[in-house]
Order: C-alpha cells, then sequence, then structure tokens
C-alpha cells in the first residue's frame, strides 16, 4: 500500500511540475513596433473639390462600415459581387478554411475517449490426435464495448495541440477576409482605371481628330502661300504624335477590360462597365481626425491573422515541452462471451479487462528536445512575422494618409491648370487669326493643354483609388 500511495505521490508532482512548466502565456497587447499616432494632415477647406461624398468617421475602437457603404456607385457594387462570387483565390481561401475546421474537429475529438463495439465468433476443431483420439469442436461469441488506448492528457498536450488547431483555424478566417479586401479593393481599382483610360483614348481620340482638321488648314494656307513647309511638317508631326497615343490608349482599355475579366471570374456585362463619362466619386471619402491612434491597424485581418498564427505557434511549444513527460494511456473493455448465442448474454458470461500503461521517455537521440527547440524558434518566427505585418500595416496607412493630405489641393490646382490653358489655346488661335502668332504656337498651346488634360485624368483617378486604398489600409472589407 505504501508503494502505490508513493508512486501516485510522485505522478501528481510531475503533474504539478509540468503545469508549471506549461505555462508559457505572454501579453500579446505589447507596445507595438510602430509609433503610437498615425498622423492625417488635413487640407485646407477651400481646396476641397465639390464632388467629394460625405463618409464615416474613423475612431479609436470603431468599426469600419461595410464596402457596401463606401462603394457608392450601383454597378462597381454588382460587379464585386460577382467578383467574390466567383473568384479563384477567395474559392481557394474557404476551401483552406473548410479544411482548418476540420483539423480542428480532430484535435478537438484527441481529447474524448474512443469508444469501439466489435461483435465476433469463433469456430475451432480440434484433430483426433491431439484430444485423445476423437476429433471436438470448440465454438465461442462475444460482443464488447470497449476504450482503445486513451491517452490521460496530464502535461495539456491535447490541450496545446487542439488551441494550435483554433488558432489556425480561426486564421485561415483572417486570411479569407483579407483576400476579400483586397479582391475588393483590387477590382474597384481596375474598374477606375478602365473609366480613366477611357477618358484618356477619348481625349486622344479628340485630339487626333482636332489635329487632322488642322493639318488640313495649314495645308491649305500653304497652297495660299500663308504659311510655310515648316508649319505643314510641324502640323504633320503633331497628328501623328496623336495617332500613336489613340492607338496606346485603345490597346490600354483592351488590357483593362482584360485584367477585369480574370478578377471576376467571368465575361463583366456591359451595364455594369464604366460609361461614356464618368464625374461622380464611385467610393465615399472616410474621414480621418488628424492624429488616430495606431491600435486601429489591429483591426486589419492580416494583422489578426498573423496574431493568430503567433498564437497557435505558442501552442505547439507547449505540445513539444508536454512531449517530454511521460504518456499515460488507458485501454479497457466490457462484454459478453459464450460458447451459444442462447446464453451469450448470461450474467455469469460477463467479461472485462482494464490495461493501463505508462510511456516514459528515457532516450530518443535528443528527439524529442530538438523539436522544442523547432517550435521556440517558429514562435520567434512568428512573433518576429507579426511585428512585420503591423510594420507593414503603418507604411500602408500613413502612406495612404500622406497622399490623402495633397490630393485636394493637387487636384484643385490642376483644374485650374486646365482652364488656364484652354484659356491660352483660345487666346492663341485668336492671336493667329489676326496674324500676330504662328500655327507653332498654337501647337505649342495644345500640347500643353493636351498634357494637363492627361495629368488631371490621372489625378482623379489617384484620388479615386486613394479612397478605396484608405478604407483597405484600415482593415475594411
Amino acid at each position: 500500500m505504501n508503494t502505490r500511495l508513493s508512486c501516485i505521490s510522485v505522478l501528481l508532482a510531475m503533474a504539478l511540475a509540468g503545469c508549471a512548466t506549461l505555462d508559457h502565456s505572454t501579453n500579446l497587447a505589447a507596445a507595438m513596433p510602430v509609433p503610437a499616432t498615425l498622423t492625417a494632415k488635413a487640407a485646407p477647406a477651400a481646396a476641397v473639390p465639390a464632388v467629394h461624398g460625405d463618409g464615416p468617421v474613423i475612431t479609436e475602437g470603431s468599426a469600419l462600415p461595410d464596402w457596401h457603404q463606401v462603394v457608392t456607385d450601383a454597378r462597381l457594387q454588382r460587379l464585386i459581387d460577382r467578383a467574390l462570387l466567383n473568384n479563384r483565390d477567395l474559392r481557394l481561401a474557404a476551401l483552406n478554411i473548410d479544411k482548418a475546421r476540420a483539423t480542428y474537429r480532430i484535435s478537438e475529438a484527441s481529447l474524448l475517449p474512443t469508444v469501439n463495439a466489435s461483435a465476433g465468433g469463433s469456430a475451432t476443431r480440434t484433430s483426433a490426435a491431439v484430444s485423445n483420439g476423437s476429433s471436438t469442436i470448440t465454438r465461442q461469441l462475444d460482443v464488447s464495448l470497449g476504450v482503445a488506448s486513451w491517452e490521460l492528457d496530464l502535461w495539456g498536450r491535447l490541450r496545446e495541440l487542439k488551441a494550435s488547431a483554433l488558432a489556425t483555424y480561426l486564421g485561415t478566417e483572417q486570411t479569407r477576409q483579407s483576400v476579400q479586401s483586397t479582391l475588393i479593393a483590387e477590382v474597384s481599382q481596375a474598374w477606375l482605371t478602365l473609366a480613366a483610360d477611357q477618358s484618356l483614348a477619348r481625349l486622344a481620340e479628340q485630339t487626333h481628330a482636332g489635329r487632322q482638321q488642322t493639318l488640313s488648314l495649314t495645308s491649305k494656307r500653304r497652297e495660299l502661300g500663308a504659311v510655310s513647309a515648316l508649319d505643314v511638317a510641324t502640323a504633320e508631326a503633331a497628328v501623328q504624335t496623336a495617332r500613336g497615343d489613340l492607338a496606346t490608349a485603345r490597346a490600354q482599355v483592351t488590357q483593362d477590360l482584360n485584367a477585369l475579366r480574370l478578377l471576376v471570374g467571368e465575361e463583366p456585362a456591359a451595364d455594369l462597365l464604366p460609361g461614356a463619362t464618368e464625374s461622380q466619386p464611385v467610393a465615399s471619402l472616410l474621414k480621418v481626425p488628424a492624429e488616430l491612434p495606431s491600435t486601429v491597424l489591429l483591426q486589419r485581418p492580416d494583422v489578426r491573422a498573423a496574431e493568430l498564427s503567433l498564437q497557435a505557434a505558442k501552442a505547439d511549444v507547449g505540445a513539444a515541452r508536454a512531449a517530454l513527460f511521460p504518456t499515460i494511456s488507458l485501454t479497457t473493455s466490457i462484454g459478453q462471451a459464450s460458447t451459444g448465442l442462447n446464453s451469450l448474454f448470461s450474467s455469469a458470461n460477463r467479461t472485462w479487462s482494464f490495461a493501463p500503461s505508462i510511456s516514459l521517455p528515457v532516450f530518443d537521440g535528443g528527439t524529442a528536445r530538438a523539436n522544442l527547440q523547432i517550435a521556440q524558434v517558429e514562435q520567434s518566427i512568428q512573433l518576429a512575422t507579426y511585428e512585420q505585418t503591423v510594420q507593414t500595416a503603418f507604411k500602408e496607412a500613413a502612406d495612404a494618409l500622406a497622399v490623402r493630405g495633397s490630393l485636394d489641393e493637387r487636384l484643385a490646382a490642376q483644374q485650374a491648370q486646365v482652364r488656364a490653358y484652354e484659356e491660352t489655346v483660345r487666346l492663341t488661335q485668336k492671336r493667329q487669326a489676326l496674324g500676330m502668332d504662328s500655327s507653332l504656337a498654337v501647337l505649342t498651346a495644345q500640347l500643353s493643354l493636351y498634357s494637363a488634360q492627361q495629368n488631371l485624368i490621372s489625378l482623379q483617378l489617384t484620388e479615386q483609388v486613394n479612397r478605396l486604398t484608405l478604407f483597405k489600409v484600415l482593415g475594411g472589407a
């Protein structure tokens, strides 16, 4: 009896020691490796264009609105819905969630005993040579219910594996959310890029037509001796330049459509594509305070996924450490056994077995210790990955806010520049009609206007994309 009590005491002491050793919790709410605030420089009120829509105010602890509230164009909303339904990257992310969910269920099931029911029978004939001159036939029937090698989780190994599987499962959900957020932004940007390139193609077409008309007039004036051959050659060069720009713009529109097809996963319906003119914004503008706490980045799905990967790595360390301790398993069964079916379930024919076992890691060449070291290094890797993810999130958000801070003023300046060049072209053409300026001066003014109009279209695209980028980098989906 004393020996038995001593063994139990030793096992309890080992269990307590194991529990103490496996306490590896750390504070994940430690200081983020980035500045405490995201600085958003506000643009002057007088420079804000009238087309800017009102959006929700982003504050610490506030949840970002659903993307349907940010994307305001009905056509683009429907196109994004089609992409979310068809896109292969998002489909793969959803399948990975299903796989991780099944893995978690397997890990959870390992904590419970596996109960097996069995039934069987046997018939054995013994020859006369070994049974006193007459052969005998022995029959046996048995049924049983038993537990096969159930591991007692004294050191928490199975619980740690379950925690790791749960963190991995939750991480795949966050990864799918991140893929969805990226897909929404990419489809929106592809749609906006198509609209901008269509505008550039229309501008190139109008410019080409205008320069052809100028070439025709210049050629007629040359026939009358009013201008030199240099003027005609200059006008011809301008026509060919516009012709090349038009061909490039049309090719770019085709490439934009191909990119949109890939993202949506099907041929986009014609009524979901940008129209002939796009003057209204397709996304509302988030209102970001001048000093926004960096902790808002913790709601980004990629940051959450990195945090969950770190939690899974910590649980793996616990499981590897628990593997250094003895493994205790139980195998039991109860049942009935009889030589005849009529007496099989008689109380006198009951059977049972109880077979506990303990496995002591005596010598494995250092494999268990090496596995623990691998798990610890993996935890350090995931910690560095988490910090890197936070830093990347901060940079993306800071860059988007930096662009946002100057966009309104840049748009107002570019619009004013276009108006100024339009006036320059008008006045130069008037002076040319009066014989005060050459056709070269008119062409120079037209080239400046053409470049300013192109820059305005590109800047309008940048402004619209920045609205969606700001929503994405702050954790919207």
